[in-house]
């Protein structure tokens, strides 16, 4: 665990915000002092995440915005630079999937996820990184990607593919940005037990068994350790990682060989 004011007044944007994982790292990023600017489609989503952190003496904002309007991201920015004056780390986690096949999967189906993944993913990394540069003192890029980016997701073909581009993106501009100090990296979680990904993807026991056995260590992962390992990406002591993506999966993708457990 890093020590608290690790962030101390930096200003983060976290899309996707008020749940899950998005929440995990809002609240981690304001227990190390960072100031928060929560962004969803829904306010609803993210006023009680605002409250809490509010409530433990935090700072933080809601800025309802839909990561697929270039708009929307642009006013999302401008009301980030208001409250806080400026953008020093945006996390893009904003992200929509379901299970289809690919056969079965409609052209909208496949437009809806890519546009939030993807395309969603650059309009907030754009807009925030055109801030960064402006302000001449760098910031941090953190895309959350699923290991299925290089793999491939039978059953997710269109999040697949959108994670995949966020996989390039991420690599292009740890690149292109890091002569003005932006480090841009991805983090790739596998099964972790959020409301959402516990109901949708292994709702039953016999599910949760078969997953489970995939697992080499034996567990599903937890959002706070997700939460970890993101706020060390953006911290002071990650200063040498640019343009990586770190795998959290207990070794899930990893365990695909003859001696894997059945």
């Amino acid at each position: 665990m890093l020590p608290a004011n690790t962030l101390n007044r930096q200003v983060a944007i976290v899309t996707g915000g008020g749940t899950g994982l998005g929440r995990a790292m809002a609240l981690e990023y304001a227990r190390l002092g960072a100031r928060l600017v929560l962004a969803s489609r829904s306010r609803e989503h993210l006023e009680p995440t605002v409250a809490e952190i509010q409530k433990a003496g935090g700072e933080a904002l809601a800025v309802p915005t839909d990561v697929r309007d270039p708009a929307q991201v642009d006013r999302m920015i401008q009301e980030t630079k208001k409250k806080f004056g400026g953008v020093d780390i945006l996390v893009n986690n904003a992200a929509g999937n379901f299970i289809c096949k690919a056969e079965e999967l409609s052209p909208n189906g496949w437009r809806a996820v890519v546009d939030i993944v993807l395309n969603g993913t650059f309009f907030c990394t754009r807009a925030a990184g055109r801030e960064m540069i402006a302000q001449k003192r760098g910031g941090k890029i953190l895309s959350v990607l699923a290991t299925y980016a290089w793999t491939g997701g039978p059953g997710t073909v269109h999040s697949a593919a959108a994670k995949a581009g966020v996989l390039a993106l991420t690599r292009t501009l740890a690149v292109e940005w890091a002569p003005y100090k932006i480090r841009v990296n991805a983090i790739a979680p596998g099964p972790v037990a959020t409301e959402g990904a516990s109901s949708k993807l292994w709702g039953n026991p016999e599910a949760e068994r078969k997953l489970l056995s995939k697992i080499p260590v034996g567990r599903i992962g937890t959002p706070q350790e997700i939460a970890h390992a993101a706020a060390y990406l953006v911290s002071p002591y990650a200063e040498y990682i640019n343009g990586e993506a770190l795998t959290m999966d207990g070794g899930e993708w990893l365990g695909k060989g003859f001696l894997a457990v059945q």
